[in-house]
């Protein structure tokens, strides 16, 4: 850290490919400083959503520190910490909108208590609710044991069984607490300056708790200040359910307590931890496996049961009906059906039910078509296949308003809910973003202009009117215009609201989305008119089965074609490669920093224009599709031994 302190404060953030988000955070934060003297870093770990151009475009003042690989959470904070100039540090997250009075709070209560040398906020997730994360005790061997086997769950207010959370203090009194979150840290540059900076043994989750602890060691105060609030939208790169993140976060409470802990105490903790892995993997595991499979497994079995059942129609009107038909044929036709319907997305949340028509008619077409190729005595009925596509159609439609039924107490097959939203913006952002919502989400039932005139204090907001608007209107989104409301009332509208369920989202100015909702991670989270079909679940899964199928097809003539290749191995090389899922056939160019889909490509589109790319990457992207594939390699097979790029 340099030794000169010439500033208040240092912001530094760490983002990887959350580019709208850290608009909206940059946003924020300069509202939030505009009368502190100090200096924002933004270190890049590698991102390639366009992060790096968004700010040097938007936010020319960042102090841009871009890795050229992700080097982590706590190697990425302490690039920036080393060469900071502020008396104080604040570590946030890129998923986080802070108000505009929370640093001069921070600064104020810093100033006065010299004694803390680390400080978190209230936070709260995307729809008003606080996060228990904002304060938290020591994981010792007890602490954890209650956490990973969910008593702290159990007993949230329990002084005994949730001292992880520390559920029994008030969350809107400040406390003298053992651990904050990173997701906002504000520490004194002297404090980090005598017991160090983040240890990167922690890649990520971890460093928090190794940092907040070894403040603690030195001397200072660790604080939870509730005078102020933040959003937290929790994005995350590892997901909480799954087995990453059961490992990299448990592991990193095993480096913390070799690190900090006697080898007796360590060792105990690790044999509670290795424990509490193999039982959440394993739960993890099942839970995936039950999650992912449990509809299919459903289809397929009360599918089974049916056609057993016309089976037996056949033979009462005593038409033979062959027992292995039952044991090999029937199940073919229903893994064709379910696997057509799980290609084309009816096993995503979101989905259209209809789509099962065009799924089942697929399916049946390539089984009448198999059907013809079987021998003889194998060919039993296309009846019965016609009968048991029609079956499959009516229970899929029969069992999702069934528990359509038991879940929301009505039947909606709709793709989108019905969406109800409530703009609250002057009258010129309310025009932009009821433009934008129009042209985004394709279910809208109204739009209600919640007016915001300039010459009004946002004070006078009359939240107290907002459940009678709610009831009237039964609005069921909120988008507020950050144009035009603070920071700082929006949360206050967020926490007044948030029992009534609602969906929030922001508008950013002179910008073409609206984000919000829980994680950055969950689709849906926010409207944009940049659409990206490659991104859909439903075609990576498309584009997949035909790279796998393509793959088969050109092993099976690669005799035939093997002469017309300038390096064989290289065309071999590139085969196995996509089948391993490394390589896609068709893609596009990997210096494209502004698109997603990141698989190297052996060839591009057949419409492909050097001179523009730009213009062809989005077109691609935009409007992909299969037959785009199938023609670019019809059309560039000869390449199709080129190096992948």
């Amino acid at each position: 850290m340099t030794s000169e302190k010439t500033l208040e404060l240092s912001v530094v953030i760490v983002n990887y490919n959350v580019s709208n988000f850290l608009e909206q955070c940059l946003n924020s934060v300069y509202a939030a400083l505009k009368s502190i003297p100090a200096e924002v870093f933004v270190v890049d770990n590698n991102s390639v959503d366009g992060s790096q151009e968004m700010l040097r475009d938007k936010f020319p003042e960042v102090q841009l520190i871009a890795n050229s690989v992700n080097v982590g959470f706590s190697k990425a904070n302490n690039q920036a910490i080393e060469v900071s100039k502020g008396r104080y540090v604040l570590l946030l997250n890129p998923d986080t909108v802070v108000q505009e009075d929370t640093f001069e709070s921070c600064l104020r209560y810093m100033d006065q208590h010299p004694d803390a040398g680390a400080l978190g906020v209230r936070m709260l997730d995307g729809r008003g609710r606080f996060l228990p994360e904002s304060k938290r005790g020591l994981p010792t061997p007890a602490v954890s044991f209650y956490k990973i086997f969910g008593l702290s769950k159990l007993f949230p207010k329990s002084k005994f069984f949730n001292r992880y959370s520390l559920g029994y203090l008030d969350e809107l009194q400040n406390h003298e607490v053992d651990v904050l979150c990173g997701a906002f840290m504000f520490m004194r540059a002297e404090a980090l300056e005598k017991v160090g900076l983040l240890d990167e043994a922690f890649f990520m989750y971890g460093e928090d708790i190794d940092l907040s602890y070894r403040i603690q060691l030195g001397g200072y105060k660790v604080v939870y200040f509730a005078e102020t609030k933040i959003i937290h939208y929790k994005g995350e790169s590892t997901k909480k359910g799954s087995l990453n993140y059961v490992f990299v976060f448990y592991n990193a409470m095993i480096i913390f307590a070799q690190k900090h802990f006697s080898k007796r105490y360590a060792k105990l903790f690790s044999i509670t931890i290795h424990l509490a892995i193999y039982l959440r993997a394993s739960l993890s595991l099942l839970k995936r496996i039950v999650s992912k499979s449990a509809a299919q497994a459903f289809d397929f079995l009360s599918n089974l049961l049916l056609l057993i059942w016309l089976a037996d129609q056949w033979k009462v009107k005593q038409i033979e009906f062959p027992d292995w038909l039952i044991q090999w044929l029937v199940p073919g036709y229903l893994i064709c059906w379910i696997f057509s319907a799980w290609l084309l997305g009816l096993y995503d949340k979101g989905t259209p039910v209809k789509r099962v028509w065009k799924s089942t008619f697929f399916a049946t077409l390539a089984i009448l078509a198999l059907y013809a190729l079987l021998p003889k005595e194998w060919q039993f009925s296309r009846l019965f296949i016609l009968l048991g596509a029609v079956s499959f159609i009516g229970i899929f439609y029969a069992t999702r308003a069934f528990f359509m039924l038991i879940r929301k107490g009505k039947i909606d097959f709709s793709q989108f809910p019905k969406k109800r939203f409530g703009i609250l913006a002057a009258n010129e952002e309310f025009v932009r973003i009821k433009t934008l919502l129009e042209q985004t989400y394709p279910h809208i039932e109204s739009i209600h202009h919640i007016e915001i005139k300039q010459h009004e204090s946002a004070a006078k907001l009359y939240i107290h009117q907002f459940d009678e608007m709610l009831e009237i209107h039964r609005l069921n989104e909120l988008i507020f215009s950050a144009k035009d409301l603070s920071s700082r009332h929006i949360i206050e509208i967020m926490v007044a609201t948030s029992a009534a369920q609602l969906e929030y989202k922001i508008a950013q100015p002179d910008t073409s989305y609206l984000i919000g909702s829980n994680s950055i991670d969950t689709a849906g989270d926010y409207y944009t008119l940049h659409f990206d079909a490659l991104e859909q679940a439903t075609n990576k899964r498309i584009k997949r089965v035909f790279d796998l199928t393509m793959c088969l097809v050109m092993l099976i003539i690669s005799p035939v074609v093997f002469f017309i290749f300038k390096t064989p191995s290289q065309f071999f090389k590139n085969i196995f490669g996509v089948m391993s899922s490394n390589y896609t056939f068709v893609g596009l160019q990997m210096d494209q920093l502004n698109r997603r889909y990141q698989k190297k490509s052996i060839i591009r589109p057949y419409y492909w224009n050097i001179e523009n790319q730009a213009e062809t990457n989005l077109r691609y992207t935009k409007n992909y599709d299969t037959l785009t594939d199938f023609k670019s390699i019809l059309k560039n097979y000869r390449l199709l031994d080129q190096q992948p790029s």
